[in-house]
């Protein structure tokens, strides 16, 4: 007899454990190479999520190509993926699934080694809603890169096919600007950028 389809939820695994940025990069450091978890330091402790869909990363590489286009066009700045960790004033440590330093930013420092997580704090941080992180991205990461003075915030929500923009406003995010579907997107740290929201959802 076939077994009932069980509906796992994706969710996120967070340590009972609490680390400081230091132990955490040890701990990172010391993971198995075959290891394809994604571990953030959020409130001290470690958040683990699990690989997303396929759809996730094609969204990802999409909004990287047309960023790093755009910045390098314009010779702005410089464009990160996933796998590029920001050591943030906040003490925690996260992972966004895009992001963009401004090149005076990033010649004011502090600079670190090569494998080193960054220590600059980033222009633009776009995160992509998946069902494991996405109430983490609406809410908690959201506070994290106000705090620590990240300019815009990009949220691409893939199951409502837009994107919505929190820029920095006397230090706090304001209530965020929808990019529908049929829209452009327009950015105020990136004059000049006009893009196709469909662009992102072919």
């Amino acid at each position: 007899m076939k077994a009932a389809a069980v509906n796992v939820p994706e969710t996120a695994f967070v340590s009972i454990a609490t680390f400081s940025q230091k132990a955490f990069r040890r701990w990172v450091e010391n993971r198995p190479m075959t290891d394809a978890n994604r571990y953030e330091l959020t409130d001290g402790r470690i958040v683990m999520t699990p690989p997303a869909g396929w759809e996730h990363g094609e969204i990802e590489a999409s909004v990287i190509r047309i960023l790093g286009d755009y910045v390098a066009s314009q010779e702005l700045g410089r464009v990160f993926g996933s796998s590029t960790g920001y050591d943030l004033p906040s003490g925690d440590t996260l992972e966004p699934d895009a992001s963009f330093i401004t090149f005076e930013r990033w010649e004011k420092g502090p600079q670190v080694g090569p494998g080193q997580f960054l220590r600059i704090v980033p222009s633009l941080v776009v995160e992509i809603l998946s069902p494991a992180t996405a109430q983490r991205d609406r809410v908690e990461k959201k506070r994290i890169y106000e705090a620590s003075g990240v300019d815009e915030y990009w949220i691409v929500d893939s199951a409502r096919r837009e994107v919505i923009v929190f820029q920095i406003v006397e230090k706090r995010y304001g209530p965020g600007k929808r990019f529908k579907l049929t829209q452009n997107l327009r950015s105020r740290l990136l004059p000049g950028l006009n893009l196709p929201i469909r662009s992102l959802f072919a």
